[in-house]
């Protein structure tokens, strides 16, 4: 059976990622910046499959680590920038990571010679730094697709402009190595909620889904979505996981970029659904999900079933 690496296995979409191909028999290798720090990766030991998991030690920016990790991987799965809204510096903490990272990844992945499949874990910042706010000049309900005109602003958070930026780097690589052996494609999804695999309580998307819940404000941000009721896009963390699986496993998809979303509510019909209660109004897709729905074959939960299952 094939090995796969997953750069960021064991974060709250990868450790779905890890899971699946688990699953499928597959040999699996998960990355740990700190391996010493057995709490970030336990669960991952107890999912069905384990016996073909192994952990090692990895920075993106250790070109030996990084060398010695995809050895003998068909499959490599990109997913090491974490959601991170925190921070103290964003260059050193946001940007330089997610930005040289990937350049170092491609780089290091192009002498390697032996990986048949590299998927990115981009996000929907790489076609809006705005989110979940529309793109300057847009409305709320202006759909979004993969064809549309990419919005970056300097006063977005850093983490959304690394992974516009890193995105940008990603399609310029390709741009560049037209004779690759290797086909790069990305996914790009919006708002992931759903429940996770770990008990940490250091989850930006949990403890996101924990504050909309309990209509808690913690901070400015948090407080601004609630006074202009903001309009969520959304996905389920399974799906995030089985397009990624999928789209590993599917040749002739070189280059492309897949938003991943289910639908789009105001954040006061999220809070209701989180507590069980419907919304009072429908669902509108507002960021595009055909594309995956057609190349990938699958169809996304409805967002309702998505929250009451991390409510459960």
């Amino acid at each position: 059976m094939k090995t796969v690496g997953i750069i960021g296995g064991s974060g709250f979409i990868g450790s779905h990622v890890t899971k699946r191909f688990l699953e499928e028999g597959y040999s699996v290798k998960v990355s740990a910046t700190d391996i010493s720090n057995a709490e970030k990766y336990r669960h991952l030991k107890m999912l069905p499959g384990s016996e073909k998991l192994e952990i090692l030690p990895l920075k993106v920016e250790n070109k030996t680590q990084l060398e010695r990790f995809i050895q003998g991987c068909e499959i490599v799965i990109h997913g090491g920038t974490p959601f991170q809204l925190e921070f103290n510096d964003p260059k050193t903490e946001l940007l330089d990571p997610t930005i040289r990272g990937t350049e170092n990844f491609l780089n290091v992945v192009r002498e390697n010679g032996g990986v048949k499949k590299v998927v990115f874990i981009a996000s929907v910042g790489a076609f809006n730094t705005n989110f979940p706010l529309p793109a300057n000049g847009k409305t709320p309900d202006d759909e979004v697709n993969e064809n549309a005109e990419r919005f970056m602003s300097e006063e977005s958070h850093p983490y959304a402009q690394a992974k516009f930026i890193a995105n940008q780097t990603v399609q310029k690589f390709i741009a560049n190595n037209p004779e690759l052996t290797f086909e790069i494609s990305s996914v790009s999804p919006v708002m992931v909620m759903g429940p996770s695999l770990s008990s940490r309580e250091d989850s930006t998307s949990t403890g996101m889904q924990f504050l909309i819940k309990n209509h808690i404000a913690p901070n400015d941000f948090m407080q601004a979505l609630y006074d202009n009721d903001v309009a969520l896009a959304i996905v389920d963390v399974e799906d995030v996981a089985e397009a990624i699986f999928r789209l590993a496993t599917t040749s002739g998809l070189h280059g492309k970029d897949y938003l991943l979303s289910s639908a789009t509510y105001n954040i006061s019909d999220v809070r209701s659904m989180l507590n069980n209660l419907k919304p009072k109004n429908d669902p509108r897709t507002v960021y595009q999900n055909q594309l995956a729905k057609q190349d990938l074959n699958f169809n996304f939960k409805p967002v309702f079933e998505t929250l009451k299952n991390y409510s459960n």
